[in-house]
């Protein structure tokens, strides 16, 4: 392809609203362009790279026994009703209805609609098990829109659905796609690290996200030396423990401009982790305190799982203010008029501090279980470094991970509630028992930029770029475009895809580009050809620049390619 033809438009500046290094590099690579807000347009150079990702995941899905179909983007809402989650999936599901007054929605998932096509077309054992899957748009309202292909309201999903007569089949269709997902990632280029996962609004008995480690990911990660790893929503730690203390008597305190725990610490002469702070959250329309040891962080997934709220966001202060009279910095869990719930690390507090829900004012001496309202009690504070493994008491470490994929035993969560059945060998009715497996196709593409991307651009791996090479001429008439032609005609009559840079720009300019959009192999032909009568070779992922004789070219990139895909295959 001729640059001058691929509809290429590469930024020089960062857009200001570009956050993260994949986000910043795919804008400015013209891989992609915002439409609106969590909304982009895949252009051709980006295309390239998203249609060889999805590649590269139907070859893994038809190679473990996955069918491909392909559902309607818009679903019904009758079949939400009847799963529950019409009611539960809250504001990230698009309703709308049409003008026959029915309702449908935008699917953000399509567990369903999958089970609908079961419920329609298996009858008995003999048509189980079965493995289908699509790669479509998917729709979530998100609310906060951000970091590019990262986290976007649509984008493109492979979703695949197992259905299976028992848990041993499940298991078996489970550990397929497991097998098949790490596959996906490592022929991506990308290093995942496969972790035990909260299963949020899907549900189930269990699952599994696939997380890129990066400083930028949404999600954290606990992980210990002795194999246990968790998404933090999920994860369990053993915190550190505290001397137990005494009862005392309580004790209005006057505490002028002390808010903070930092600030209570040192009022009181105590650590943060002899304190006890309190968040308010809306949970699903109503206000809930919720308690936590000062030196904890809540765990917002587990916090609204106790809850069993659809919705949960922390409550803003004039929210606050208004249904209560409280003030922020002084709220505490002694006559609260709203529900109270307790973190597990309060329970044996005693000659603790609390706010007084009075400007100014915090209570001292507090036995949490004698003077605290208790509406409800459980474990919601987040793992971090320095907790203590639940398997091995060894300390845990974090670190941030990008989610490219996520697997689920769904059970018979789906079939029961919309009554899917099958007759087994013994004519009786039995519900299929499902799994669910997703890989977002465009967060792939971003994973692969975040992680591969140095100080000139991106580094795209062999197998997912948008040309293996780009024939980079230092002028675009004369000999040495010539040259460049014969090189350009040379490669694609070997099947090697290749982006001749036919522009009228400074070589400066070109190179820039050319490590900016990441094609794995550069030919320059400048200098070296009208002096020595050889090519530059530049291989972009080491950086390394080889001159190569004409004679020799086509055998060299050939003999680079298959190394740059041995590196995938490690």
């Amino acid at each position: 392809m001729l640059y001058s033809k691929s509809y290429i438009f590469t930024l020089k500046e960062t857009p200001r609203d570009a956050e993260i290094v994949s986000h910043q590099l795919m804008l400015r690579a013209g891989l992609i362009r915002k439409s609106a807000a969590g909304l982009y347009t895949w252009m051709p150079l980006g295309k390239r790279v998203l249609d060889k990702v999805i590649a590269i995941t139907k070859q893994e899905m038809d190679k473990a026994g996955a069918l491909e179909v392909l559902l309607p983007f818009v679903t019904q809402g009758e079949l939400w009703q009847e799963s529950g989650r019409w009611d539960t999936m809250g504001k990230e599901l698009l309703r709308f209805t049409d003008r026959h007054n029915h309702d449908f929605v935008l699917g953000p998932t399509h567990e369903e609609a999958f089970s609908q096509i079961i419920r329609e077309t298996a009858q008995s054992y003999q048509d189980l098990p079965v493995n289908i899957y699509q790669i479509n748009t998917k729709f979530r309202d998100e609310i906060r829109p951000r970091y590019g292909m990262i986290r976007c309201r649509e984008f493109i999903m492979k979703d695949a659905y197992s259905f299976d007569l028992d848990e041993a089949g499940l298991d078996k269709s489970y550990q397929a796609m497991r097998k098949a997902y790490l596959s996906i990632f490592h022929r991506a280029g990308l290093t995942v690290d496969p972790v035990l996962a909260d299963s949020g609004n899907i549900g189930g008995s269990g699952s599994e996200e696939f997380m890129v480690p990066s400083a930028v990911g949404d999600d954290s990660i606990v992980k210990c030396t002795c194999g246990y790893v968790a998404n933090a929503e999920k994860a369990e730690s053993i915190i550190p423990k505290r001397e137990i203390k005494s009862e005392q008597k309580i004790e209005k305190t006057h505490t002028p401009g002390v808010k903070t725990i930092q600030d209570l610490a040192q009022f009181f002469n105590c650590e943060a982790k002899d304190l006890v702070k309190a968040f308010i959250v809306e949970a699903d329309g109503k206000l809930v305190m919720a308690c936590i040891r000062g030196d904890l962080q809540i765990n917002e997934r587990k916090l609204q799982n106790l809850l069993n709220a659809t919705e949960m966001t922390i409550a803003e202060a004039d929210v606050i203010y208004a249904q209560t009279k409280a003030p922020i910095g002084f709220l505490g869990a002694k006559d609260w008029p709203t529900d109270v719930i307790l973190d597990e690390s309060v329970l044996d507090m005693h000659d603790t501090v609390i706010g007084a829900n009075e400007k100014d004012m915090h209570w001292k001496g507090v036995s949490v279980l004698r003077d605290c309202k208790k509406t409800l009690s459980g474990s919601f504070h987040l793992a971090e470094d320095g907790h203590l493994c639940v398997s091995c008491q060894k300390p845990l470490q974090t670190y941030k991970g990008i989610e490219v994929g996520h697997i689920f035993k769904l059970g018979t969560k789906y079939t029961e509630a919309m009554k899917v059945t099958v007759l087994d060998k013994n004519n009786k009715e039995i519900f299929p028992v499902c799994g669910c497996y997703g890989i977002g196709m465009g967060r792939v593409v971003a994973a692969i930029v975040e992680q591969g991307a140095d100080a000139n651009g991106i580094v795209f791996p062999m197998s997912v770029a948008p040309y293996h090479v780009i024939i980079t001429p230092t002028l675009a008439e004369g000999e040495l475009f010539e040259q460049a032609s014969e090189l350009y005609n040379l490669l694609q009559d070997n099947n090697i895809e290749v982006l001749l840079d036919d522009r009228n720009e400074r070589p400066g300019s070109k190179f820039k580009d050319a490590d900016l959009l990441g094609i794995p192999l550069r030919i320059t032909v400048g200098r070296s050809w009208q002096e020595k009568q050889e090519f530059e070779v530049k291989v972009r992922r080491t950086g390394e620049l080889l001159s190569i004789a004409k004679a020799n070219l086509l055998p060299t990139i050939q003999d680079l390619m298959a190394k740059e895909y041995e590196v995938l295959n490690k």
